[in-house]
């Protein structure tokens, strides 16, 4: 209890050290908010107006209290392009992102752990050569080379995957999760999941290609420092059989030390998946907040700044405590 009291306590002054930040800049970048928010047609005394509406005539520390407590109410402010509030605006652009982010993150672990188990177990046999190739291959290739690569061929040439979008124009369904893999399987359509599943094929390929590669180096270092431990030979010289070995004894202590790294992919690729959907056309995150940063629309800079914070601070939480619960010693000495 005393571990998990600590990183409540450290992830809650992180958060609040972004949220200071994202504060101070907003209000010490070279422009005016009023003027930004009124549009470049208003009149002095709309802005002046503006500026009354949204305090911005108060001292900096009221500012900075009000905001707090505006967060601390979910109130992520109102973008000045849209005029719609934040929270909204997030809640319609987030689940896009979150849902191609976990589906490359779970499929990078469920094919990079047992090649890197296997690149391992292999290790200086062609086999392993050749996975150590590819997840050099797969962490170095550009994501925006491999994206419009894959459009071109699977796409305009093949014809076998959509070429961008989360769904076809004549596919209908509700939406109440905004996850629309697990919202076209609510609508009990096939043909929505299938449609779904098409247009989720390409970017995730994409996204997935340098957790892919980390996890698979990452997995073969650890299981190779494992593998040499003294219970591994006598593992071995007792006879036991090297499957068992290699995915009951060695593969448990082999994910503790890559755990925080492995899990670290999810929230890079929430924050990086601007580039991603930006050539798959894909209403996520990165494409609201791109747009926000084309306009100069800091309210929405600052939420979308607070939100993957949030996120990284949330999956790091996450692991630490699945990493102490793995290795207890982790609790002893922090």
């Amino acid at each position: 209890m005393r571990y998990l009291l600590r990183r409540l306590l450290t992830s809650a002054l992180v958060v609040l050290g972004v949220v200071t930040i994202t504060f101070a800049v907003s209000r010490v970048v070279p422009s005016d908010p009023a003027a930004l928010y009124a549009g470049p047609r208003a009149r002095p005394a709309q802005v002046e107006q503006v500026r009354q509406d949204l305090n911005l005539n108060d001292p900096l520390v009221v500012q900075y209290a009000t905001y707090l407590r505006d967060l601390g109410g979910g109130d992520l402010g109102v973008s000045f392009a849209t005029r719609r509030p934040i929270a909204s605006d997030l809640g319609d652009f987030l689940p896009a992102t979150l849902e191609l982010a976990l589906t490359a993150t779970l499929l990078s672990m469920v094919v990079g752990i047992p090649l890197g188990v296997l690149a391992a177990a292999r290790r200086g046999r062609p086999r392993d050569a050749v996975l150590r190739l590819g997840a050099v291959t797969s962490v170095s290739v550009p994501v925006f080379w491999s994206a419009l690569l894959l459009q071109l061929l699977f796409a305009s040439k093949l014809g076998w995957l959509p070429l961008s979008g989360r769904t076809s124009s004549s596919v209908d369904f509700d939406q109440p999760t905004g996850f629309f893999l697990i919202d076209a399987a609510l609508s009990g359509s096939l043909t929505n999941l299938w449609d779904v599943v098409r247009h989720l094929v390409l970017p995730v390929l994409v996204m997935a290609a340098y957790p892919l590669g980390l996890t698979i180096r990452l997995i073969r270092g650890s299981m190779l420092e494992v593998l040499s431990e003294p219970y591994i030979e006598a593992a071995r010289v007792a006879q036991i059989p090297e499957r068992t070995i290699l995915y009951r004894l060695a593969l448990k202590n082999a994910l503790a030390p890559a755990l925080t790294i492995l899990g670290l992919t999810f929230a890079y690729s929430v924050s990086s998946a601007f580039l991603v959907e930006a050539v798959f056309n894909w209403p996520g995150l990165g494409k609201y907040l791109t747009e926000a940063i084309v306009r100069v629309d800091f309210p929405v800079i600052t939420a979308a700044t607070l939100v993957i914070t949030v996120i990284y601070v949330m999956v790091n939480l996450a692991l630490d405590l699945l990493h102490a619960r793995l290795d207890p010693r982790v609790r002893l000495d922090r």
